[in-house]
């Protein structure tokens, strides 16, 4: 197969992996040349905000425990104050897309280098994708200022993160990988990746439902997460993100469960005009499936995942005015988009069925 012209630029980040390695945390906050450490959390883990501080010491600056679902940006602003009022020079995210897309926030307005430290299978550690969410409408884009200069992935961290929080947040993982190829701007070595990631995180899930302590089962989870974040960190968002955003900042829907539920409707509706990427994925899953958007829906299913948009609580005329929200703006996409295509391919995803 010919090899088609592209191009590629690396992000430049730095990845610790394995278990245990949270031990490295301190020498990692020097290499960063960083001082005072502002550590960032959700207020459920605010325990795990302690631990991090415990850790550092008198570099700990503090503790914000507020971030949200598709950062605000009253607590991005409320965030920022913090960090310049106690003098931090850094900032250590510990969690997942939430706690990360915090940090990115400051770091947008600020500069403050971002030491990640995921405990979910997210991704946004591996980006440049930032979001803010105002009256009621979440914004995206790309600035290299947010990327988190290091991230450490430490498997044990990720050990008590419930089935059901693993599930989806590795089904959002895969949605990175998926619509990375078929991305405007993708390339052959974002492919490679993408479908590494997609296969190491199904298989990685798939040991979790049997045994959720499996260190192993989680390192392969982890590997994925950061394979398909760096496809997206890497290549273009299409369709899919665009849906997934319009419902997660317009309806406040659970950002990992929508993107499980969206994605194999997303995919489907782009088959036929990706039909190589579609092929990937299939092999990826196992290749046991007819379709990339049947593989997709029954390895969600086979997880005990969420598949119905009716199931997080939208209503069914709230599909009228995603439909209108995601046309107005509509990100790049191989298949033209359709309005009624759109609705019904949202429909599907509200009731739940599998694609054809």
């Amino acid at each position: 197969m010919a090899i088609a012209n592209f191009t590629y630029t690396g992000l430049p980040s730095r990845v610790i992996f394995g278990k245990g390695s949270l031990q490295q945390l301190e020498a990692e906050i020097d290499h960063l040349g960083s001082r005072r450490a502002l550590v960032l959390s959700t207020p459920e883990q605010r325990s795990q905000a302690e631990r991090i501080a415990d850790i550092l010491g008198s570099r700990a600056a503090g503790i914000f425990d507020k971030a949200v679902m598709h950062v605000p940006i009253e607590t991005a602003r409320e965030a920022r104050e913090v960090a310049q009022a106690l003098g931090a020079d850094c900032a250590v995210a510990i969690g997942g897309g939430s706690t990360t897309g915090l940090g990115k926030a400051i770091a947008l307005e600020s500069g403050l280098p971002i030491l990640a430290i995921p405990t979910t299978y997210a991704g946004s550690e591996m980006t440049s994708v930032y979001g803010l969410t105002e009256n009621g409408i979440k914004r995206t884009g790309k600035d290299v200022r947010v990327l988190p200069k290091t991230v450490i992935y430490d498997p044990e961290l990720s050990a008590t993160l419930p089935v059901e929080l693993s599930v989806t947040s590795g089904m959002n993982a895969i949605a990175h990988a998926a619509e990375g190829l078929y991305a405007q701007d993708g390339n052959p070595v974002m492919s490679l990746i993408a479908e590494e990631g997609i296969r190491a995180m199904a298989e990685g899930l798939k040991l979790i439902i049997e045994d959720p302590e499996d260190l192993d089962a989680r390192s392969d989870c982890l590997y994925g997460a950061w394979l398909c974040s760096t496809v997206l960190g890497n290549v273009g968002m299409a369709l899919h993100h665009k849906l997934c955003h319009t419902l997660g900042g317009s309806f406040n829907l659970p950002h990992a469960p929508t993107h499980t539920i969206v994605l194999p409707h997303a995919i489907s509706y782009n088959s036929e005009a990706a039909p190589e990427a579609a092929a990937r994925i299939v092999r990826a899953l196992g290749g046991k499936s007819a379709s990339a958007g049947q593989a997709l829906y029954d390895l969600s299913k086979s997880l005990g995942a969420p598949l119905a948009l009716k199931s997080l609580g939208v209503s069914e005329a709230d599909m009228d005015r995603a439909t209108e929200i995601a046309l107005a703006n509509p990100y790049w996409n191989p298949r033209p988009i359709e309005r009624d295509a759109i609705r019904e391919l949202l429909q599907n995803a509200y009731e739940g069925n599998r694609p054809i």
